[in-house]
């Protein structure tokens, strides 16, 4: 491949796109380092890495989180909702403080458990606060609504304080 026809270290290709690469391996840390001229007056892009590929293998992908939400809180009925993602394990997200939340949902035994049926609730509702959580807690799907009151409020006990 020509990368010096574009005078950059990527080409286009019909099924995708070229990059030239100057990987420095062992380079004590993972960064993009930016673009160089090379002696033979090809552009590449310098990288450095910590660990060499073994065998010329690529480094196996991360581990998919154990834990993987998303979260819409809403205050009020009339109030705009607040967004986030969080994922654990490795800790992650757009969530404000996203391992101060997966140490709290780690703690919590079982905190998405259904609530058993036919149990009587108190009619206790300690704030106006409510959580949308879906995704994925330990492989198992989570869809579900949560408020500090009512058959949840015990839930919200052990759960809550990531709403904030």
């Amino acid at each position: 491949m020509n990368s010096r026809a574009f005078d950059c270290f990527w080409t286009p290709l019909p099924d995708g796109v070229f990059v030239d690469v100057r990987l420095t391996p062992r380079g004590g840390h993972d960064a993009i380092k930016g673009m160089e001229r090379r002696s033979d007056g090809r552009v590449v892009l310098k990288a450095r890495v910590r660990a060499a590929p073994s065998d010329g293998a690529a480094s196996a992908p991360a581990p998919a989180p154990k834990v993987s939400l998303d979260i819409t809180v809403s205050t009020t009925p009339n109030a705009p909702s607040k967004h986030w993602t969080l994922q654990c394990e490795p800790a992650g997200g757009t969530h404000p403080n996203p391992a101060a939340a997966c140490a709290v949902l780690l703690k919590a035994k079982n905190p998405f458990a259904p609530l058993p049926k036919g149990i009587m609730c108190p009619m206790i509702r300690v704030g106006t606060k409510t959580a949308i959580v879906k995704g994925t807690y330990f492989g198992k799907h989570i869809d579900t609504k949560l408020s500090p009151g009512g058959c949840q409020l015990a839930q919200w006990e052990k759960i809550g304080q990531i709403f904030n």
